[in-house]
């Protein structure tokens, strides 16, 4: 049986990762989109990033969103976006996933909230590029602290310092994400989710529907594969890696991964470990 590609359907499709050694909790991305459609997922750490040339529209917290070129993004932690072409050529964009406690490590603030996803401003925008490509290329972990802290200044004006939250918000839907989490490799049934929720399986699907803009499986989903990333970064096989999130096999963890982070584990593994 033929899995998936090691490369997109479209030759134009391309995506990039890298981590820096000494600074776990960073990730570098840059690529270019032109046909494949990103899955709903998460990256569980702030995203910031920037439009090199191109639209994206994705869908990100109930509302879907254009970002052109010359655009800052700005994404949430644990919040499930997608992400495909708005325009024939695709888009071009770079991004710096961060972990909330290595951003509470640089800037000293805990539970930073960016209220707008996207911000047009050529210039703006053009700076957030310049130092993403300077962390992508720099090799010394002193200049690499030092760019990081530039990128985190750069989008500090439009962080709030406490994230707003719904009437139906945490601990509520807290527990049950937390539970989603330590139960991965599980066949969870709604009932079991309500119960955690203490709502009725109606009020629960509809509310957790309502704070998270996506289903229980699609949550579930999208936490698997983030553990997915996690332990193929750490050099886990990820036959290994399938059973213990919850995939059927190898192939299932290929295809969804694919899916939702536009590369294979395999490519994933390599470029992260390289």
């Amino acid at each position: 049986m033929q899995g998936v590609p090691e490369h997109f359907d479209h030759p134009l499709d391309r995506a990039q990762f890298r981590r820096p050694a000494h600074r776990d909790g960073v990730e570098l991305y840059r690529a270019h989109i032109v046909r494949h459609t990103f899955e709903p997922h998460t990256h569980e750490a702030y995203g910031l990033g920037a439009i090199e040339t191109g639209v994206e529209r994705f869908r990100y917290r109930g509302s879907d969103h254009l970002a052109p070129q010359d655009s800052r993004v700005m994404m949430n932690p644990d919040v499930l976006h997608t992400g495909r072409a708005e325009t024939d050529g695709g888009w071009r964009y770079r991004m710096a996933y961060i972990d909330a406690d290595v951003v509470e490590t640089v800037t000293g603030q805990r539970g930073l909230w960016f209220r707008d996803a996207v911000e047009h401003d050529a210039a703006r925008a053009k700076r957030v590029t310049v130092l993403l490509d300077a962390l992508w290329r720099t090799d010394e972990p002193l200049a690499f602290d030092g760019l990081l802290f530039e990128l985190l200044d750069a989008f500090a004006d439009q962080a709030r310092t406490a994230r707003p939250l719904s009437r139906d918000a945490a601990p509520r839907f807290a527990r049950v994400v937390e539970f989603l989490r330590d139960n991965l490799a599980r066949r969870l049934t709604l009932d079991e989710l309500a119960a955690v929720a203490e709502l009725s399986p109606f009020h629960f699907l509809r509310a957790f529907r309502t704070q998270y803009d996506a289903t229980p499986q699609q949550m579930l989903m999208a936490l698997r594969l983030f553990e997915a990333k996690r332990r193929l970064a750490d050099g886990a096989a990820p036959a290994q890696v399938a059973a213990d999130v919850g995939l059927s096999d190898q192939a299932h963890l290929t295809r969804a991964f694919a899916q939702r982070y536009g590369v294979t584990p395999a490519r994933y593994q390599r470029q992260v470990r390289s």
